[in-house]
């Protein structure tokens, strides 16, 4: 029992010994398969350039020549494709910026953020409408400030632009349009009928004024940037009369300015989102 051990200790040492040199082996045979093959491969794939008709190679998706063949022609596409593009696109800019030379400059601010707002007409209260918003006493501001105006249902927007009691208050400095359209509905009353050579008639040829203003934070009267005028003769015999106020203009504005409209007859306004219509856009 006692001469077992040593022996026993001395096999499991060979055994391990002889693992060692298995593993060794193999490991040494893989890697020197692998190589061979990539080496294979490589000398393939070269040997598939060196020939004098690349249009020659058999169309085989099995074949490493057809597959080396095929990527190389795609790289060569695109990379051709992408470098004429690049040169295409900067000849054609160049005559465009040549010929129309704003197309280019608006192209190149298309980065910039939009600030424009359209508000349209509410139909609100017929109270309310009658009444209008007039302006506080003690304001120099002629006619009756709109303030039912919506910005974000139907064709109003708002980007940029805040609307706060009736008016546009302006968040970038710059050069606006500004524009304001109102349309009115004089709905004829059986007095004025009876009273055409009275008073009825001065009625029937009442002027409509629609006035646009701008406050500032520097001056407490408001400051008149546009007005527009008609006097239009309301139409006999016919149950109302519609007439439209338009204008528009280019202005300085300035971070905080608010813009509103006033008209002399709030309550013959018309309301509708198409006809009646107040908003600016940042020019520059």
């Amino acid at each position: 029992m006692t001469g077992s051990g040593p022996k026993l200790g001395v096999l499991l040492l060979v055994a391990v010994l002889l693992q060692t040199v298995v593993v060794t082996i193999t490991v040494l045979h893989f890697s020197t398969a692998l190589n061979s093959m990539k080496e294979t491969f490589a000398r393939s794939s070269v040997s598939c350039l060196m020939g004098s008709d690349l249009q020659s190679i058999t169309a085989v998706r099995g074949d490493p020549c057809w597959q080396v063949t095929q990527q190389l022609h795609l790289l060569i596409e695109k990379s051709l494709s992408q470098r004429y593009q690049r040169q295409i696109s900067s000849a054609v800019r160049d005559e465009v910026s040549r010929v129309l030379p704003s197309l280019v400059m608006e192209d190149r601010a298309s980065a910039r953020p939009k600030v424009a707002a359209h508000v349209t007409g509410s139909f609100v209260l017929k109270l309310e409408q009658e009444e209008g918003a007039p302006i506080s006493a003690g304001q120099q501001v002629k006619g009756q400030k709109i303030s039912w105006w919506e910005g974000q249902k139907g064709l109003a927007f708002l980007h940029g632009v805040q609307l706060v009691d009736g008016e546009l208050v302006v968040s970038q400095p710059g050069l606006y349009y500004i524009y304001a359209q109102t349309y009115f509905r004089h709905t004829h009353s059986p007095e004025e009928e009876e009273g055409e050579e009275g008073e009825g008639a001065e009625d029937r040829g009442q002027p409509l004024l629609q006035y646009v203003y701008k406050k500032v934070s520097s001056y407490t009267v408001p400051i008149l940037l546009m007005k527009t005028s008609r006097t239009s003769c309301w139409s006999r015999g016919s149950d109302y009369s519609l007439h439209s106020a338009h204008q528009g203009g280019l202005f300085p504005l300035s971070t905080g300015d608010r813009l509103f409209v006033t008209v002399t007859n709030a309550s013959a306004v018309d309301m509708n989102e198409m006809s009646s219509f107040f908003g600016a856009f940042l020019i520059s």
